[in-house]
């Protein structure tokens, strides 16, 4: 196991959106540095598969179904976590959604609230739930996955955009009030990975060729790269860091 200030030895960690993506990347950075590792999603053979990858690292893997809408799937998963860990060191918020693009004014109400209460909301009950567990511990780590559209607006991706602008003050607003408890609170901003979820926006050549002209990196993110800076927020490399909205964008200037 690794033995320098990105150690993550002894620790448990929470993950949301852990079967794939950016969560399964997390997850398995985690392990890789010694941390148990708790994967939640809504599909329990899907991260069972996580869970192998985990556990073939030396570590601990508990994979528990859950959906970020649903308070009650959410209790149980801290539930569960609490009963074979007894802790959680470090949650990462990550599970998301943005099932529609196009203009603010011609969103159905019904997507918007899917898109808000699943993103927004869904961070804002885990957090809750968790932070009253690390407030007790005198210690934690709170690392919530935004966007860079939580920072500037994206053409078609309105909904999207706000769900992650409040998750930029949710982060700020607990870090305020964590802090005092020795709870750290971060989000990482990224702006567009390479998974499935963003496929329509990478594989748009189109919409990449505008993209890359305001890029200086010219590249699109690895759900690898994304890990590596949760590692980095999570460990003790970090520890004087709070309430801070990492953008990971490749140098993107509008």
């Amino acid at each position: 196991m690794d033995s320098s200030y990105l150690s993550l030895e002894g620790k448990v960690a929470l993950v949301t959106g852990g079967s794939k993506g950016i969560g399964k990347s997390i997850a398995l950075a985690f392990a890789d540095a010694g941390a148990d590792v708790v994967i939640a999603s809504r599909k329990l053979p899907d991260l069972e598969a996580v869970g192998e990858e985990i556990k073939a690292k030396g570590v601990k893997a508990l994979c528990v179904s859950a959906h970020a809408k649903k308070t009650e799937e959410l209790e149980n998963l801290v539930q569960k976590t609490m009963d074979e860990f007894g802790k959680i060191d470090v949650l990462v918020n990550n599970a998301a959604t943005n099932p529609a693009m196009g203009a603010i004014v011609d969103t159905d109400e019904q997507v918007f609230d899917h898109i808000v209460t699943t993103n927004l909301k869904g961070y804002f009950t885990l957090s809750k739930l968790v932070g009253k567990i690390m407030r007790d511990q005198k210690s934690g780590n709170i690392i919530n996955i935004s966007s860079a559209g939580g920072v500037s607006p994206a053409e078609g991706l309105g909904p999207y955009c706000i769900s992650k602008a409040g998750i930029n003050m949710l982060t700020k607003q607990m870090a305020m009030e964590l802090g005092p408890y020795n709870v750290r609170v971060n989000a990482i901003a990224p702006r567009i990975v390479k998974t499935d979820f963003s496929k329509a926006l990478w594989s748009n050549e189109k919409l990449m060729a505008n993209e890359f002209k305001f890029t200086p990196l010219k590249v699109v993110a690895t759900p690898e790269e994304i890990a590596q800076s949760a590692l980095y927020l999570a460990s003790s490399a970090t520890n004087y860091m709070t309430g801070h909205i990492l953008v990971v964008n490749g140098g993107a200037f509008f």
